[in-house]
């Protein structure tokens, strides 16, 4: 019984761990979020060095500098009244890798259009933080 005892406080007290990391990636999802809805894409580019963009009807980019990305997402968004965007999935795909999946809703500039589409957004811990290295946008 005691040791029943010991082995369930023991996992217990490693289990912080494992949460703190998915907890950080859930905080940066939720920055992003903000970020997507006031259109702020150098705030969601961030401090990541390269990324691949993949936007409807257009193939997946080659790395782009952050420079490059926040221009092509910025063009994307330009004239969308954003209505949401909710986070649907947080996942942890291994060792330093992390995806965010989120539902995005927004009116067509000049039109009373509401469109829905998936956005999937990748990331990879490095130094400490979560970077930015992948945006997918899915109709």
């Amino acid at each position: 019984m005691r040791a029943l005892l010991f082995w369930l406080v023991a996992g217990v007290s490693w289990a912080p761990a494992a949460v703190e990391g998915q907890e950080s990636l859930a905080q940066t999802a939720e920055r992003a979020r903000r970020m997507w809805m006031a259109h702020d894409m150098s705030g969601l580019v961030g401090s990541s060095d390269t990324l691949r963009v993949q936007l409807p009807g257009v193939g997946r980019s080659a790395s782009l500098s952050p420079a490059q990305a926040i221009r092509v997402l910025l063009r994307y968004v330009e004239g969308a009244e954003e209505l949401s965007l909710d986070l649907r999935a947080i996942r942890s795909a291994g060792p330093g890798h992390g995806y965010v999946e989120a539902r995005r809703r927004y009116v067509v500039g000049g039109t009373r259009d509401e469109r829905e589409e998936t956005v999937f957004l990748g990331y990879r811990h490095v130094g400490g933080e979560w970077r930015l290295r992948e945006v997918r946008v899915v109709r």
